[in-house]
């Protein structure tokens, strides 16, 4: 993992815990947060650079490198904060892999639609956003021996598909359907051989290391 140029919104608690991992792992760091007093909260051993600025401030992310990045990790205290850095970051410079911090998980199904990769929770954030960057990928949820595990919302039209049985999808991709709910919010299922998913499903997927690039083509950017 070790090389890649990583931009992390936010030296909070969370913030600089995440930065100083990933400069431990001989990543290249950047870190914004618009108070100067916050990279204190940085361990004396980061190697990184430190800007003053607002995260979804295009000038401040060319600052800070973005167009040369490989990830942008927003862990702010502010889901609207967070939200605004990481569509800049995408929408505007392409940024291959976008990560936020969610405090609310009921914007937890806008962010799949959105096709953002995100992180709910108060605890052990950190950790997660680091494995998420170390998976070199959006959507994992975990790892798990030769497997991911991975949550996204499913893309057939981009496939050519409206529909497509579950044990057709599974065969042909050496993967598991653990789980998925409709694109309409209905409740959410454990999958039959039988089951017919649709696009914009959200769907909880094992699927093997070797085949998530030839996978992707199916989960919605």
């Amino acid at each position: 993992m070790g090389g890649r140029n990583i931009i992390v919104v936010g030296c909070g608690r969370v913030g600089s815990q995440l930065a100083s991992m990933l400069s431990e792992n001989d990543n290249n760091v950047c870190v914004v947060d618009r108070d100067g007093l916050a990279f204190s909260n940085l361990e004396n051993s980061f190697n990184g650079t430190r800007i003053e600025g607002v995260g979804y401030d295009e000038s401040v992310l060319r600052r800070a490198g973005v167009e040369t990045c490989d990830c942008v990790a927003a862990v702010t205290q502010s889901d609207n904060v967070n939200l605004m850095t990481v569509e800049v970051a995408a929408r505007l410079f392409n940024v291959p892999h976008v990560i936020a911090r969610l405090y609310n998980p009921g914007h937890e199904r806008a962010y799949e639609q959105l096709g953002l990769d995100y992180v709910c929770g108060t605890s052990l954030v950190a950790e997660e956003v680091f494995s998420k960057i170390s998976s070199g990928h959006g959507f994992h949820v975990d790892s798990f021996g030769d497997f991911e595990v991975l949550r996204f919302s499913l893309n057939l039209k981009g496939n050519g598909l409206k529909n497509i049985r579950v044990s057709q999808l599974e065969s042909k991709h050496d993967v598991r359907i653990i789980a998925f709910e409709r694109a309409d919010g209905r409740a959410s299922s454990i999958p039959t051989a039988d089951s017919i998913l649709g696009h914009g499903d959200s769907v909880l997927a094992c699927v093997r290391h070797t085949k998530v690039g030839s996978f992707s083509r199916y989960m919605q950017n």
